[in-house]
């Protein structure tokens, strides 16, 4: 069986809007992101795109009768940050209001986002639909946005994130009704 490619892959949804169930989001809620049903992944740097889990935290809770350590798995962490590609109008040079929305979500410290990853076989064009595998979710808080340290080539801003609350290894929802 061959492996599968990640280039073209990776499709990302970045909301505004907190889903009904941030841990099943709708095709729908996540067809509405920024860049709409075809994602923001192309105003998203790949090189430094960071999403996902991390080591979790260690604790060694051991009994008197046993030896060595004993290093158990406690609370997840999770890690995200990425460089936004900024757009502007060719006429003026002012933020293009469609391009740059990406960016224009994430520029003020402290806005909350919710973000999804799918990373499947399924090329990046493909929508979302109902049962696709989502390889991580969050919610997220960014900080301050920076000039990265590279800064030929396109216009862009790195952007800290925070993840307030994590959700590995999800599927899109089925359709929400009232």
């Amino acid at each position: 069986m061959p492996r599968s490619l990640a280039d073209g892959h990776k499709k990302i949804a970045v909301l505004t809007e907190k889903p009904v169930n941030p841990a099943a989001p709708t095709a729908a809620e996540l067809a509405a992101g920024i860049g709409g049903a075809a994602g923001a992944g192309c105003r998203i740097l790949l090189s430094d795109w960071v999403f996902g889990p991390t080591d979790s935290d260690t604790f060694n809770d051991r009994a008197v009768c046993e030896e060595g350590n004993s290093p158990e798995f406690g609370a997840s962490n999770y890690q995200a940050g990425m460089t936004v590609f900024r757009y502007f109008d060719e006429i003026d040079g002012t933020p293009d209001a469609v391009e740059d929305a990406l960016f224009d979500a994430v520029k003020v410290k402290g806005t909350t986002l919710w973000i999804y990853e799918r990373e499947t076989g399924q090329p990046e064009s493909e929508p979302w639909t109902t049962a696709d595998d989502i390889w991580f979710g969050a919610e997220v808080r960014s900080d301050n946005p920076q000039r990265p340290g590279d800064a030929g080539g396109y216009v862009k801003r790195r952007i800290p994130l925070q993840v307030k609350k994590g959700y590995p290894g999800i599927t899109v929802g089925p359709v929400v009704t009232p």
